[in-house]
């Protein structure tokens, strides 16, 4: 094919219009069809040669090099054509160039592909100096004027550009000045700034590669079924061997390469069989890079395939049998819960949606008596609230009795809305208590839907972000309870909405307040709630960096353990969560120690498999569980599918890339609205999945989780403790029984509760402690920016294996929270004394 032999051929059937693509195909019309027009990007991507004529470009890939017949003098076209004039001068210097541009000579264009690419709209005015001035506006150093019309800007000229054999051989006029020279047919003025570089044809890489990445061979590929899962197409410029593979070895993928110069593609060796992906000639690969014109990065539908070759980029560790715990069922539910919490009387709250009861008439709160489950009506009590807490915040309060509030809410009053629970009863002995509310005597002074909450180190509660309720507008402001001042207007919550909600919080023990939201992260003045640091971007999928981490995107996040004598910075840790448009599930979680500040990079760690709307649970030895969610989608009813059945632990004090196993599967699809919560005795309480769709029931079975230390078969310790009112920095003494002393721990899991991936108030601590001779002395955490004032799981570990826990208060109440709200549907109040 040659544009000459489609031309003639497009004329003999009576067509005015030619077009050549992918070097051998032509085309024919008297008009352009379906949106057809000129390239937004210009020539760049018409870059194949005519495979009758090399000195030709026949279009590209999606790109036709068009011509149209008219009966006339020869006319200008979008592409270059090898046609010359006769010379009947030289170029004429031009004396209006910007400092330091100069003339560098006529080149031959397309001998061996085009010699510049980044070409500007045809330009029927175009003159020398206004195609250098387009060249600098846009940071190029290179310039380059072909037929009278075009102009191209680069930083260099390629594939082996040699001068022509007479400079008079650019002898076409400019369009917009006559006595200026602008190329020709297949030629190229060419003006520059500094040294100009020339690179030869480009060749394939085959040294070792960003580490240890080797060159395999050229790939076959196919749009409608891709070679590998992840392709990055943002690199116009910038796609070398180095820039893609580094990319991919960062982010956990061991297979990868190049394609159509600028696209980069990451993923794994069994991509390739499951693609049906085969080797071709070397020759199909004849694309340079858009970011190294000296070497090849793929071609059409072809790619320059590299293979790690190093160390492992990760290890899934694959436990069976009882190493890899159980799931159980537990007991049916009367509604599907939105946030679940253990009380510190053992007893866990599930307060719903309004509506997801069988038949529509439940009260909106129940509490469940996990030592009754043999007895549905025991263990089951009924309890009310007066609005919808649809997608509220939870914690549990440090005042003497623990009480759990509810902030926020679905809609008008709701949205306002403050409920409080004081937990009564005990184990087996059904309490008396409701939820108390009134909007009328306490409320936000925002109304807040999908907000979240947390103890500050002062005690009060800092109640961060939101919108105004159903998909309203955003909420993008601060506020304290109990109410101090007006409420703080935060520009990073406003420009973020409405991929924000639910932010994850955290007091630092430097002080300070982390926050991270969508796909970013701060650090706030615990005085001022200003913004005193901003920490990198929160990194998201490997071909998409707009990924988030909070609703709707949603992932789930926890803080990683604190051991005393506690210098070592905290480290803030989400896991999965999606990407807008296609909302493919991350399969990666990410670390960062925010106290080290902004000019550090996100730990990224590859996950066995995708998550999104997903749970993750503190457990008493320091490790994680994360379960539920989907592969696809995003949060909300009916947007996410492919259920991920599988619990993964994550062990921080393994090597990173070496955390985590992979243990059993529930039969359970757990959607939106799933929780999971750690029980006094280490199981962890799974329960919801409200995805209102058709595909997936409402889910009202409750399970348990047994982690792996419980279906070991080694035998937990006990212990006896009588104080359990701690101050900061104090000395507690309980009697244990163990047996043995040598591998004795001591842990403090935060009360926490659990609603869309955010587990508010979650927090682990291995305080300092001695045990033997039947006891154990636990040193208090010393402040309460290392450990907030709350309540605390304590569970005492024997080789791994925890025993039942005892809830202790470490911090006391010093935001005086047990004397609020006074007024009277909230008496009786607990009060401000000791436990």
């Amino acid at each position: 094919m040659t544009n000459e032999a489609c031309q003639t051929a497009c004329l003999a059937s009576g067509y005015t219009l030619s077009g050549t693509e992918y070097s051998g195909q032509c085309y024919c019309d008297t008009a352009f069809r379906n949106g057809g027009g000129p390239a937004s990007d210009g020539e760049t991507y018409c870059n194949m040669n005519c495979n009758g004529n090399n000195t030709q470009i026949c279009g590209g890939p999606d790109r036709l090099t068009t011509w149209q017949y008219y009966a006339g003098p020869p006319g200008t076209s979008s592409s270059t054509t090898t046609t010359s004039s006769v010379a009947t001068s030289t170029s004429s210097t031009p004396t209006t160039l910007p400092t330091g541009w100069k003339y560098s000579g006529c080149y031959v264009d397309g001998a061996n592909g085009r010699i510049m690419l980044n070409q500007q709209n045809d330009n029927q005015q175009l003159t020398v100096e206004s195609c250098v001035n387009a060249c600098v506006g846009l940071g190029y150093s290179v310039a380059g004027m072909e037929y009278s019309v075009q102009c191209f800007c680069d930083n260099f000229i390629r594939n082996g550009a040699a001068l022509a054999a007479s400079q008079s051989d650019c002898n076409m006029n400019c369009g917009g000045n006559a006595n200026e020279k602008c190329g020709a047919g297949g030629r190229m003025s060419i003006y520059n700034t500094g040294n100009l570089t020339v690179y030869q044809p480009p060749t394939t890489l085959n040294t070792t590669v960003a580490g240890n990445w080797t060159y395999q061979g050229c790939l076959t590929d196919n749009a409608d079924k891709r070679t590998f899962a992840y392709r990055i197409v943002n690199m116009l410029t910038n796609n070398t061997a180095e820039n893609c593979l580094s990319l991919c070895s960062k982010f956990g993928y061991p297979a990868g390469g190049m394609e159509y110069s600028s696209e980069c593609y990451c993923g794994d060796f069994s991509n390739i069989v499951n693609a049906g992906a085969t080797f071709t000639p070397e020759s199909d690969c004849n694309m340079a890079c858009s970011g190294d014109p000296a070497h090849l990065c793929g071609g059409p539908s072809r790619i320059s395939y590299y293979a790690w070759t190093g160390p492992d980029l990760y290890e899934w560790h694959r436990p069976t049998g009882s190493a890899a715990g159980s799931y159980e069922f537990l007991i049916g539910g009367p509604v599907i819960p939105l946030i679940t919490a253990q009380t510190i009387k053992g007893k866990v709250t599930f307060v719903e949606k309004f509506g997801t009861s069988p038949a529509n008439n439940g009260t909106g709160a129940y509490e469940l008596d996990v030592t009754q489950i043999g007895n549905y009506s025991a263990a089951w009590r009924t309890m009310h609230v007066k609005t919808d807490v649809f997608c509220a915040a939870s914690l549990t309060l440090p005042d003497r009795l623990g009480r759990q509030i509810d902030v926020g809410g679905w809609a008008n009053d709701a949205t306002y809305g403050l409920r409080l629970y004081t937990p009564d009863g005990s184990p087996g002995v059904a309490g008396t208590n409701d939820w108390q509310e009134n909007v009328n005597q306490v409320a936000l002074q925002d109304g807040r839907w999908y907000p979240t909450a947390m103890i500050m180190a002062n005690g009060s509660i800092l109640v961060v972000g939101g919108e105004e309720g159903s998909n309203g507008a955003p909420v993008p402001t601060l506020e304290i309870l109990p109410k101090v001042g007006p409420v703080l207007y935060c520009e990073w919550l406003d420009r973020t909405d409405p991929y924000n909600l639910y932010p994850y919080l955290a007091v630092l023990p430097s002080g300070g307040i982390f926050v991270a939201y969508y796909n970013e992260a701060r650090i706030l003045n615990e005085n001022t709630l200003e913004t005193d640091v901003v920490l990198p971007n929160i990194p998201a999928a490997v071909n998409d960096f707009d990924g988030g981490r909070t609703y709707p995107f949603e992932g789930t996040s926890v803080l990683m353990p604190q051991h005393a004598p506690y210098g070592d910075p905290l480290v803030f840790m989400v896991c999965g969560g999606s990407t807008p448009g296609p909302e493919i599930a991350l399969d990666n979680c990410v670390s960062i120690a925010p106290e080290l500040g902004p000019n550090q990079n996100w730990t990224i760690e590859r996950m066995p498999s995708a998550r999104v709307i997903s749970c993750m649970t503190a457990l008493p030895d320091g490790t994680y569980l994360i379960l539920n969610g989907g592969q696809q989608g995003r949060a909300g009813f009916g947007l996410a599918i492919d259920p991920n059945h599988n619990a993964v632990l994550y062990d921080p004090s393994l090597p990173v890339n070496h955390r985590m196993s992979v243990l059993a599967n529930t039969t359970i699809d757990r959607l939106y609205h799933s929780e999971a919560i750690l029980l006094q005795d280490g199981r962890v309480l799974v329960s919801g999945s409200d995805p209102e769709d058709e595909r997936f029931v409402q889910e009202y079975r409750v399970e348990v989780f047994l982690p792996p230390y419980l279906t070991s078969g080694k035998p937990a310790p006990s212990f006896t403790l009588t104080d359990v009112d701690w101050v900061y920095g104090g000395s507690y003494t309980f009697t244990i029984t163990s047996s043995s002393t040598t591998n004795l721990k001591v842990s403090l899991l935060g009360a926490d509760t659990s609603t869309h991936g955010n587990s508010m108030g979650q927090r682990t601590i291995f305080p300092h402690a001695t045990c033997g001779s039947g006891t154990c002395t636990v040193t208090a955490p010393p402040n309460s920016h290392i450990c907030p004032p709350g309540w605390f799981q304590l569970f005492l570990l024997d080789d791994g294996v925890p025993s039942f826990s005892t809830y202790v208060r470490i911090g006391g109440d010093p935001a005086g929270l047990g004397n609020w709200p006074d007024y009277p549907d909230f008496h009786p109040l607990p009060g401000v004394g000791p436990v």
